[in-house]
């Protein structure tokens, strides 16, 4: 990093954000429950994956895959829900406005410091995962290809919902309201866009493309696609609808659906809720 960028005020936000988040130990938070939730789904998942095929990394990756889609949306709108209706609220935007700070500085600070908050325990944890394995002579060629996909798709998904939440946080606004409009985001991500897809194969004769688009509507079942495509090509742990996206899209198109959607998405939200915080009063 060169001086320029941490003397400018962007870099320097940066620092105190960062910092901000190690003094409250956001970022112990963030690990302990990711270690908490791999551990968890690893450990309840052994038997059956051995059941349907599944060894060694591909093992660990199925049953990770399964607790990052649960584990990134709800850490990262925790960790973004607030931001904005919060700063607003406690009179930082009015300490902010006397000095030579634009709002652009901030809101790129801000979403910097939570990308490392919410994606930089990840990526600390895959890599210490990929070391231990070759320590133990565990390690395969195919570790490094499979390890660097789930990365790619993680960093993707808490991207999008670093964006979700920073768009919650600038229409919210208490922040009770923006609690409650985060976990109603995480519960129609995780459950119930499910249940609705589930309700409306029963109701309706939909297509395979039909039931595809509105699955990967949702970037956590996108993002659960790309990963396991990954492991297992054929996606046979998703029965007879695995079979048909392994023929129609193969891994490498499930992949650019798994990241680019989720990226596009959470693009376009942190661009509205950047619009929203230029053109809104900062103070009140």
């Amino acid at each position: 990093m060169s001086a320029r960028t941490t003397t400018s005020p962007a870099g320097i936000l940066l620092r105190l954000e960062i910092a901000e988040a190690l003094r409250s130990r956001w970022l112990v938070f963030t690990t302990g429950v990711y270690v908490l939730l791999f551990a968890g789904f690893v450990w309840l998942g052994l038997r059956e994956s051995t059941v349907l095929g599944f060894t060694g990394i591909s093992r660990v990756v199925l049953n990770v895959s399964n607790a990052v889609v649960l584990a990134v949306p709800l850490v990262a709108l925790v960790a973004t829900s607030q931001v904005i209706v919060k700063a607003r609220q406690s009179g930082f935007f009015e300490l902010m406005l006397s000095g030579p700070v634009r709002r652009r500085d901030w809101f790129v600070s801000a979403v910097a410091s939570r990308m490392v908050v919410v994606a930089g325990p990840l990526f600390v944890l895959f890599g210490v995962a990929l070391l231990a394995s070759r320590f133990r002579g565990a390690a395969d060629p195919e570790t490094l290809p499979v390890v660097a996909r789930c990365l790619l798709v993680t960093g993707a998904l808490a991207w999008a919902f670093t964006g979700i939440g920073f768009y919650v946080s600038s229409v919210a606004r208490t922040q009770e309201r923006a609690i409650v409009l985060a976990l109603v985001v995480f519960v129609m991500a995780s459950a119930l866009h499910d249940f609705a897809l589930i309700g409306a194969l029963l109701r309706f004769r939909l297509s395979p493309t039909a039931v595809f688009v509105l699955a990967a509507s949702n970037p956590v079942e996108a993002a659960r696609v790309a990963v396991l495509s990954g492991v297992d090509p054929e996606l046979s742990v998703l029965g007879p609808v695995g079979f048909w996206f392994a023929n129609t899209l193969g891994p490498r198109l499930a992949l650019c659906i798994g990241v680019g959607w989720p990226a596009f998405l959470g693009t376009l939200c942190l661009w509205r809720a950047s619009r929203r915080l230029h053109a809104s009063h900062l103070v009140g």
